[in-house]
């Protein structure tokens, strides 16, 4: 389990660097899509050899999957397109501050009804207030 909670501290902290670095790229260029489109062809590159390393037969899967399953693509080029256009007008922390909270609202829904065949998690009162004091917590970190 610790393998699993620092591959997501790290991914935790490539979110705001990502949309820093590609928020800058799409000022640069002068056009968020333009930056972004860089970012999937980079993105595309390191997971194509990651596929071919550890497993290109998982691919002949890929017909046989649910086609709803595919929407993942859209969610996050619409990620990537917003951070990358919205961090520079309105600053990387508070963007990605309604990130995490969108997340955090996101998750608790995803576990609690088991959607997408996650584990059920329900949302006790419990679960409910420490969702809320993260909340919170970001909140007070991204006030001025």
């Amino acid at each position: 389990m610790p393998v699993y909670a620092i591959t997501m501290l790290a991914a935790g902290i490539g979110i705001p660097l990502l949309a820093a670095l590609n928020a800058a790229l799409g000022v640069r260029l002068g056009s968020p899509a333009a930056a972004a489109m860089i970012l999937f062809c980079v993105a595309l590159s390191a997971t194509t050899l990651v596929t071919l390393i550890t497993g290109p037969r998982a691919l002949a899967g890929v017909p046989l999957a649910p086609k709803h399953l595919m929407l993942a693509g859209l969610l996050v080029a619409f990620y990537v397109l917003s951070i990358t256009y919205v961090a520079p007008h309105f600053g990387v922390g508070n963007a990605v501050f309604f990130v995490l909270l969108g997340q955090l609202i996101s998750a608790a829904l995803i576990d609690h009804f088991g959607l997408f065949g996650a584990r059920i998690s329900p949302l006790s009162l419990t679960r409910a207030t420490g969702i809320a004091v993260m909340a919170l917590g970001v909140w007070i970190t991204q006030r001025a």
